[in-house]
């Protein structure tokens, strides 16, 4: 092969590529899409918050970035939609149990400040994600 048509045959395969990849703009990339975080729903002054687990066609929560006051307890209630779910705090701070039973609901009491980053372990590539952020 010469090196005319190596170069050829590589811009080729890289316009394919390229191509392919296009479609592909809008994908959740594991580990990634951090700067694509929804906006902070503020719910300080609440003594309660409820977020949905499995809305959004069911592999999402709702509301997925949440800043509560110290002292908030955050109720996590299960749709019925996406399969069996749970919530598990990537630093240890907290883990539901996996269901997809409609109705049910985990909850934890927020002490202190800080940020927690949770997941849906069974969907995380999927995106399903969330945080809260606890204020003074």
């Amino acid at each position: 092969m010469t090196d005319r048509t190596r170069r050829e045959a590589l811009a080729a395969a890289g316009a394919i590529a390229a191509a392919s990849l296009a479609g592909c703009a809008d994908a959740v990339v594991p580990g990634g899409n951090e700067d694509s975080d929804p906006e902070p729903i503020d719910r300080r002054g609440e003594e309660r918050v409820t977020v949905a687990v499995g809305a959004d066609a069911g592999f999402a929560f709702a509301p997925a970035n949440v800043v509560v006051d110290a002292g908030t307890t955050v109720v996590w209630e299960w749709t019925g939609a996406g399969g069996a779910h749970n919530v598990v705090d990537k630093g240890g701070a907290f883990e539901s149990e996996l269901t997809g039973e409609e109705g049910y609901a985990f909850e934890h009491a927020f002490a202190e400040s800080g940020v927690f980053e949770y997941v849906c372990t069974p969907h995380q590539t999927r995106g399903m994600e969330g945080r809260i952020e606890v204020v003074e």
